[in-house]
């Protein structure tokens, strides 16, 4: 793991609620918030605890549907530590200051070789512009009410694989992921949503394990509409050494 070496160096009958509008309508308007056209760019304030320790960081963040991620992360002086660009079919890692450079898939196991995130880079970008991560197949959903939020359950197959938990303006206040077994993979809650604003300015995020956990804290956020995807990518600096992941 790259982070400390860069640091170092029921059964009741379930009532659907009445006043809500229908499920669907609520699913589109949350995954709709940030379109596919917008990107959304941001400073961030990352507190990521690990199995190694608690590590708490700048960033700056570039983020666009459906898997489209520019992370950097920010020492209190000087250049990034690290420079990540993610495309749906591509990853690069820039490490400036082991003059190393990292090309290869946008899969959990590259994404793991720096960063203790055991989620898609697609599953990232959907909890950090605050919807839930897309599901294939078949889904079917089944909504109640659970204190002030809409329960909505999200199957494949039959099987609970997604939950998501609705405040009544609209946003999502936290969702679960679980994987086609019915085991927990993590839970994200979003928080400290500003007036007129999609996007929480507070996001935990927490790994089944009960240590590794993400809390992300956004400070000049922006949501611009652009087709430029060149910031999502990264050259190679001279006299860098290339490491093929794949």
């Amino acid at each position: 793991m790259i982070i400390p070496a860069i640091l170092n160096a029921g059964c009741t009958k379930k009532a659907v609620i009445s006043h809500y509008p229908s499920t669907q309508n609520i699913l589109l308007t949350i995954s709709n918030a940030v379109s596919k056209t917008d990107t959304l760019s941001a400073a961030a304030r990352i507190n990521l605890t690990t199995p190694q320790g608690y590590f708490p960081l700048q960033a700056a963040l570039v983020i666009k549907k459906p898997s489209y991620l520019r992370l950097e992360l920010l020492p209190p002086l000087g250049p990034p530590d690290l420079f990540l660009a993610a495309t749906p079919q591509e990853m690069k890692v820039l490490l400036p200051g082991k003059g190393e450079f990292y090309q290869g898939t946008p899969d959990n196991r590259n994404l793991a070789r720096f960063l203790p995130w055991t989620v898609t880079i697609e599953d990232i970008v959907a909890i950090f512009t605050c919807t839930y991560p897309p599901l294939t197949g078949d889904i079917a959903y089944q909504s109640y009410p659970e204190k002030n939020n809409l329960r909505v359950e999200m199957k494949v197959e039959g099987k609970v694989v997604q939950t998501l938990w609705i405040e009544p303006a609209g946003r999502l206040s936290r969702l679960e992921r679980l994987d086609e077994n019915g085991k927990l993979l993590y839970t994200a809650s979003f928080s400290d949503y500003r007036e007129g604003s999609p996007i929480a300015g507070e996001i935990d995020v927490r790994m089944a394990d009960g240590i590794a956990s993400i809390d992300l804290k956004y400070s000049d956020l922006k949501i611009e509409k652009t087709d430029d995807l060149s910031i999502f990518d990264l050259p190679v600096p001279a006299g860098f050494k290339k490491v093929i992941m794949d």
